[in-house]
């Protein structure tokens, strides 16, 4: 959640114009990550584009690093939200699956058309602390997804069915960096081959009754 992140702020935003001056900053890091890369960006760089001084920046911010973890946990926190609203017109086992599916295409969409998230995301899976972040981010929509899946899914599976879910969401990140490499035809082999993996494990642990077709 991105308020999970406020930790890393030297001081929280409580007055409007200190929120909007966090988003400029964090705007700004996000556009040069995008033209430069993460280890390329320089902390007065991001002060220029923002729009003040340095010292502005760390009034906030304490080095690079926090601020990265701002815009992982902001984009942490969209995938949740997403995730969310899906999950409410879950009413059978294949309507998992269609969220399964829209989960990884809505993913798949936003680093496309955003090459800064693929930057930030890489950046995240190399830093130690940032990982650990992002296995509990990941942790929390494995939850949410198995919460739902209550009713559809084998009892005595459960368990398992946690672990395959947390593994699957942990996996999707190496498959759509792997269909964003390699060429546009092979890439849509790639993607469905994994959405084929995801509803092979569904059927797996769903009980027959609960598959609308």
């Amino acid at each position: 959640m991105a308020e999970a992140a406020d930790h890393q702020l030297r001081r929280p935003p409580k007055q409007e114009r200190s929120r909007e001056r966090v988003d400029e900053i964090l705007a700004a890091t996000k556009k040069l990550i995008g033209e430069k890369g993460i280890d390329a960006v320089k902390m007065r760089e991001i002060a220029a584009l923002a729009g003040g001084p340095i010292s502005s920046v760390y009034q906030y911010f304490p080095n690079k690093s926090a601020i990265i973890a701002l815009l992982f946990s902001r984009w942490a926190n969209e995938l949740t939200e997403m995730l969310g609203k899906r999950l409410e017109d879950v009413h059978s086992a294949d309507d998992l699956n269609r969220v399964a599916n829209d989960l990884l295409d809505y993913y798949h969409i936003r680093i496309r058309s955003d090459r800064s998230i693929l930057d930030l995301l890489v950046a995240v899976q190399a830093d130690k602390a940032l990982k650990n972040v992002d296995i509990a981010e990941t942790r929390i929509q494995a939850r949410m997804f198995c919460e739902r899946g209550k009713g559809f899914v084998r009892p005595d599976m459960m368990d398992e069915f946690e672990r395959v879910t947390f593994l699957m969401l942990q996996l999707a990140f190496g498959a759509i960096r792997l269909a964003l490499i390699v060429p546009e035809d092979e890439a849509d082999g790639i993607l469905n081959a994994y959405r084929t993996m995801i509803a092979a494990q569904l059927v797996a642990f769903s009980t027959p009754e609960s598959r609308s077709t």
